[in-house]
């Protein structure tokens, strides 16, 4: 493939994945509702991550590019994995907060 040419993808293709990406938008909405204490900041993560990867490859044609331009993007990846792994091991050994629904009155209590 010359340094010139451009890969086409399909409409199928891109319908899937905005499909994929949808699903991923309710997913977590619906993962929010659910009170899953500490994990609902990896979910949320786990998703978002997935999400982010579908637009690179496809939307951004990342799968399509040259290897040089791959690899800027693995290292991409790989910076935000540390990141990323930075933020949750930090956000793990912290203390427990309660959960606003375990007990909502004590977050609504007013002092007078």
């Amino acid at each position: 493939m010359s340094e010139n040419s451009h890969h086409v993808v399909s409409p199928k293709i891109y319908a899937i994945i905005l499909g994929a990406l949808l699903l991923g938008t309710y997913l977590t909405v619906q993962a929010a509702k659910i009170d899953l204490g500490r994990m609902n900041i990896v979910f949320a993560l786990l998703i978002a991550t997935i999400k982010m990867s579908l637009v690179i490859l496809f939307f951004m044609h990342g799968k399509y590019s040259p290897r040089r331009t791959q690899l800027v993007i693995i290292s991409g990846f790989f910076w935000l994995a540390i990141m990323l792994g930075l933020t949750l091991t930090d956000y793990t050994t912290r203390h427990a907060e309660p959960s606003r629904t375990a007990n909502p009155s004590h977050f609504y209590h007013h002092h007078v």
